[in-house]
């Protein structure tokens, strides 16, 4: 099994399927409570980041062309290390690629412009990838605990990121 296939089976594994949580602002295609039209999230694709598709119809397979096209590209999931593609990856679909690119670039000790290019992945292909996972993961951290939501999601988005290392361990 490829990496891609391995980490987006992590993924979707953590994200689950359909919700139309009213008090949750990725349900809704304005991206806040009560903007636009509740459509709900299933498989982590959301209606407030992709808010002219049919969430509740979604398919396997049409999310795993979703997180292919928009997540895994975006951080050269195939170019890295797989337990850290799989680190970067999630932190894509949960907080942007370009944040994702930016917390491995920090790691690295990179330029920080939000896209992974060659001198990132010369800089990752150089450092120890549990040491670069370590810090991506302690910069999310800080970052998901500064979030509005944290109070009240911030036990099971602590649980999803203590769970990531486990997960990337048999990515190795």
């Amino acid at each position: 099994m490829d990496s891609f296939t391995r980490a987006f089976a992590v993924v979707v594994g953590e994200e689950g399927g359909f919700s139309a949580e009213r008090d949750d602002p990725g349900n809704w295609t304005g991206g806040a409570v009560g903007a636009g039209v509740l459509r709900g999230t299933k498989f982590g694709i959301s209606a407030a980041s992709y808010p002219a598709l049919d969430i509740a119809s979604l398919t396997p397979d049409a999310a795993r062309a979703i997180y292919r096209r928009d997540y895994w590209a975006r951080i050269a999931g195939d170019a890295l290390p797989p337990p850290l593609a799989l680190l970067a990856f999630d932190a894509a679909v949960n907080n942007g690629p370009a944040q994702a690119a930016r917390w491995l670039q920090a790691a690295a000790g990179v330029a920080e412009d939000g896209a992974i290019g060659p001198a990132t992945l010369a800089a990752v292909a150089r450092a120890d990838p549990a040491a670069l996972g370590a810090e991506m993961l302690a910069r999310r951290l800080v970052f998901t605990a500064s979030l509005p939501g944290w109070r009240a999601f911030g036990l099971g988005w602590a649980r999803r990121l203590a769970a990531l290392p486990w997960h990337a361990m048999t990515m190795a």
